[in-house]
């Protein structure tokens, strides 16, 4: 069975809504993968779905859309992307802190670095499941 990971912040809006779309394009085979704030915003970020639909032609608005935690089901993984604040809690049997910063009101190549080394993470996330 694969375990379900999710990708919290407080808004869920930018970082970890990236990370749940490119959880779900490198790494569907080995996780389930979820995003959820403690609060919710009516869209996701904009510039992130633009540069999402550039770099990788995935249109996150036909499959996401921004969540409470209560909304997703019980998870393996904990992922928090560095929310500056008391991070949401989730119970879970492993808890990260990938400490990204938020790039929401900065320019394309502040969010292009965020996305890679989103994907980076996930991708060693990935290596270390697949194995075990």
């Amino acid at each position: 069975m694969k375990k379900k990971v999710a990708f919290i912040c407080v808004h869920n809006s930018c970082r970890s809504q990236i990370a749940e779309a490119l959880g779900k394009y490198f790494a569907s085979d080995v996780f389930e993968f979820y995003s959820a704030g403690t609060e919710t915003k009516p869209q996701i970020n904009q510039d992130a779905v633009r540069l999402m639909k550039q770099l990788y032609d995935i249109d996150m608005e036909k499959t996401q859309y921004s969540k409470l935690l209560k909304d997703i089901p019980e998870v393996d993984i904990v992922i928090t992307m560095g929310c500056n604040v008391q991070c949401p809690y989730l119970p879970c049997q492993y808890r990260e802190d990938w400490g990204l910063e938020d790039p929401t009101g900065k320019d394309d190549k502040e969010f292009i670095k965020v996305i890679k080394k989103i994907e980076e993470n996930i991708m060693k996330l990935k290596e270390k499941y697949a194995i075990s």
